[in-house]
Parts: structure tokens; sequence; C-alpha cells
């Protein structure tokens, strides 16, 4: 993995092999709380693949940040569709889950007592069924009847979070957008085309919204960036 451009740490582009301690310098945050989304897409913008899952599009480049970002986080931030959809399990960080039915995936439902999280509203459907899932204390209540994503990062933050990792999936993504929590989107775009009626990273209401690219890093034709909203 090399670099083409870094506008993070100032080195500049490099030939040689990142090590991993180059690579953590690369991906440091400047500041807390912070939220980064981090996305693999195909050249052609797709972000899943023909199962309509993201790891049939990824590969060991995307991988290794993928690794990196969460071995960084103090929490992972999922929508439910996507985390049902993915199979997420439990992780070595917390996950919480977004949720305007108070849904718990399936494959969380005999996660650890304290490493999930719901956040969802009032008048979720499920709310009732959440908090006997996974405890009252574990089920975050953010606005009347959808969840308020402003208020989800600072409830994050007031429990010591400060490296927020969200996962998507591509409505969440685009919600948070709306919502002004977003401070910084990874993407990796894979060598590949894959046509079809694929979701994009981004999906549901228009956002329009200016980007700084931070980083670029290159590994067997894939392209691996950081890009700050601010």
């Amino acid at each position: 993995m090399r670099v083409l451009i870094d506008r993070v740490t100032g080195s500049g582009p490099t030939i040689g092999d990142l090590s991993s301690e180059e690579l953590h310098d690369l991906y440091a945050i400047p500041s807390g709380p912070w939220l980064r989304v981090n996305f693999v897409n195909t050249v052609d913008g797709a972000a899943t693949g023909a199962d309509g899952k993201s790891g049939t599009i990824n590969n060991p480049a995307d991988k290794r940040v993928f690794d990196l970002l969460r071995s960084e986080a103090d929490v992972i931030v999922i929508g439910a569709g996507t985390a049902s959809t993915e199979g997420y399990e439990p992780a070595d960080q917390p996950i919480v889950v977004v949720t305007n039915r108070g849904t718990v995936p399936p494959t969380l439902t005999d996660a650890p007592s304290g490493s999930l999280l719901i956040a969802t509203h009032g008048a979720s459907p499920g709310l009732d069924a959440a908090r006997a899932a996974v405890g009252a204390g574990n089920v975050l209540v953010l606005g009347d009847h959808t969840v308020d994503l402003v208020a989800l990062k600072e409830a994050l933050a007031r429990r010591g979070f400060q490296n927020l990792l969200s996962e998507g999936g591509p409505t969440l993504f685009t919600q948070m957008l709306a919502a002004g929590v977003v401070d910084e989107v990874c993407t990796t775009t894979v060598p590949r085309l894959v046509a079809g009626d694929h979701v994009r990273i981004g999906h549901g209401m228009s956002v329009e919204l200016s980007l700084q690219l931070r980083l670029l890093l290159e590994e067997e034709h894939s392209l691996i960036a950081r890009w700050f909203t601010g």
C-alpha cells in the first residue's frame, strides 16, 4: 500500500509499502468526538455485490483499512437493516444499532451485556422489547418520532466514546450527512464494475455536501481515501 496524496501528516507520496504504524498515523483523528463513516464501492458506484452485501466486493486492501479503523474505534454505529443483512456479530468494541422500530438484529441477540446499544425514539413500536432484550440502560431513546442523530453523537460522547466509526448503511449515512454529524468519509474504490441496480453508499433523501480530500492510498489498483466534511 503506497501513499499518493497525504494532507494528514504532510509526508507526501511514498513508493514502498506502508507499515502498520505509518498507516495508524495516517488515520489518526484530529479531535473528538469524531464520527467517520467507512464504505467500499466499485468504480461504477455500487456499494454491494450481487448478493446485496458489501463483503462481495471488498478485497485485502480494503480489509486492511477496515480492520485498522475498527481497532482504533471506541464504538461502531450501524443501521439495523445493514446489521441484519450483513450478519453483524458482537465485536471487540460496543455496537450501536440505530433503528426506528427498536429492532435488535438476530445475530446480535446474544451479545454480552453492555456490548450492544440500541438507539431509537420514543414512539418506536419495539421500544419495550428492546429494553427487555438488552436492558433499559442500553437503550438510547433519542427523539420523539425519529432518531435524533445529533443527540446520538452527543450521548455517545458522554459515555466516553470519542472515536466513532459508522459502517452504514447507505440510508443511515445519508441521514447522518443531513444531520451534519459526519466528520469524515472513508472510501475504498475497488477495481471492479458490476452494473445492475445496486445501491450506492448514499441512499434516500437528496444531500449535497462538499468534501476535502485528506488522504489517497493505492494498492493493487484499489484507491483508498479519507474525505473530511469540514
